[in-house]
């Protein structure tokens, strides 16, 4: 692959993921749960980086509220998409199931990162903020 395939290559990764992370957003902007959805999306890497992919997921997936529930749906189909090949809800499963490995879960953790960037960059741009609806 020259330099210039691999430029253009990463360019459109990063294009399709900016656009996913944009439709996920304007889904929950106007929803009574955004401004918590939004605080969710800045705190979901630290989340990622300091107990790992499964734990975080799991936490996501054992809370019963809107904001969890539709954040794990979008790293859910995102990267089920990117890893697995289809979009489903079920990227806990396919992690801890018995035909992924750990180079499947290391990329799985790389390109949850690399999306809940964009979500996190358009969340503070579209929607409202917990600081916001305490003034």
């Amino acid at each position: 692959m020259t330099p210039e395939n691999n430029i253009s290559r990463q360019r459109t990764i990063e294009q399709a993921r900016a656009t996913a992370a944009w439709n996920n957003i304007q889904e929950v902007k106007g929803q009574d749960f955004e401004a918590k959805y939004s605080s969710w999306a800045k705190k979901f890497p630290a989340l990622v980086l300091n107990n790992g992919l499964g734990q975080a997921l799991a936490f996501l997936r054992a809370k019963n509220k809107d904001e969890h529930q539709a954040l794990y749906s979008h790293f859910s189909r995102w990267v089920t998409s990117q890893i697995y090949r289809t979009s489903d809800n079920e990227l806990l499963e396919r992690l801890i199931g018995s035909h992924s490995n750990s180079l499947d879960y290391r990329h799985a953790t790389t390109e949850t990162l690399a999306f809940a960037g964009w979500l996190k960059r358009f969340a503070e741009a579209e929607l409202k903020s917990e600081e916001d609806q305490s003034q």
